[in-house]
């Protein structure tokens, strides 16, 4: 059986006036048809550009090598017209800010009966009947009347729920979403990935939760992927990631997440140090220098992403240690 998507070596390289910036490196993973997928690592560790990568919306400096395969098609150096009909139709995208994302001077109704004129060939009467059911999807009350205003006439939750909707209108296999909740206050939170998991059932899709909040990953994901440095180091189905953390820096960011079972004075722990410069990667583990277990092999050799039980790998050289 084909996963839906398959990355194979990837790298994304960005060219710049100080130098090449490595924002991932040499990552390979896939993904099943229904599955949901949890990318975790704080900023800088490379979870953007990867979707980025796969929808191939790199910066002009950018450029990738390696295989993405979507469906069985290659994406890497496919024409833009081609993978035009890709993304939007089969792939939706949910990006970090719905405020940038909407165009101000149009209404909430041209913004989304556009997608599905240019895609599915709607006409606009059509298109605007299948908005308002997708709006009314995403649970946004009066959506008949809703429609026809612009992206400023929205709270935060709203316009991410817009945001959601519009990359659901074409039934994608594939949603990706980049951090969908982190603008919004808790209980929105809650809702959206409580929409995102009704919606996943109604309509069968996979989803790409890209996000640093492991609450967020606990709630959604069959399996997650930690990321740092534009590495894998962590890759485990989630209950086995959460019970049995391997890698020194999954372990650091599940202990940095208040916990109810502790005192109320107690400190929060914290991972000591910065993210690796990606203009200029160590020869060794990218987290050498916040890691206090780290051994003199750290420093030189870049550890292999060993597969230490069917579903879980790390990329730690304390799992080569008898």
């Amino acid at each position: 059986k084909m996963p839906l998507l398959e990355v194979n070596n990837l790298r994304t390289v960005f060219h710049t006036n100080d130098g090449e910036v490595y924002a991932v490196n040499d990552l390979s993973f896939s993904l099943e048809k229904g599955e949901t997928l949890g990318v975790v690592g704080e900023s800088g560790s490379g979870k953007s550009q990867l979707v980025l990568s796969i929808i191939n919306l790199l910066a002009s400096n950018g450029r990738m090598e390696g295989s993405i395969r979507f469906q069985g098609k290659e994406l890497v150096g496919m024409k833009t017209r081609d993978i035009n009909r890709i993304r939007g139709d089969r792939i939706g995208m949910i990006f970090q800010d719905p405020m940038t994302c909407l165009n101000p001077y149009l209404t909430i109704e041209r913004q989304m009966t556009e997608v599905l004129m240019l895609h599915q060939g709607l006409n606009r009467a059509d298109a605007r009947r299948r908005s308002i059911d997708m709006l009314d999807a995403v649970h946004i009350p009066d959506a008949g009347n809703r429609i026809g205003r612009y992206p400023h006439e929205f709270s935060g939750g709203m316009r991410q729920r817009v945001m959601i909707a519009m990359a659901l209108l074409c039934h994608p296999d594939l949603l990706i979403a980049d951090e969908p909740s982190t603008a919004l206050d808790v209980t929105v939170q809650a809702q959206i990935i409580q929409l995102m998991n009704e919606l996943q059932q109604e309509f069968g899709m996979s989803i790409i939760m890209i996000t640093h909040d492991l609450g967020v990953i606990a709630g959604i994901s069959d399996n997650v992927m930690v990321m740092y440095g534009g590495r894998i180091c962590e890759q485990a189905p989630v209950y086995e990631l959460f019970e049995n953390p391997r890698h020194p820096y999954t372990q650091g960011l599940l202990q940095s997440v208040p916990r109810l079972d502790t005192a109320g004075d107690a400190k929060l722990h914290s991972i000591p140090g910065n993210p690796p410069n990606l203009l200029q990667l160590p020869p060794g583990c990218a987290f050498v220098d916040r890691c206090q277990k780290g051994i003199p092999v750290c420093d030189r050799q870049q550890p292999p992403l060993l597969q230490i039980s069917p579903e879980h790998r790390v990329a730690c050289h304390l799992e080569n240690l008898p």
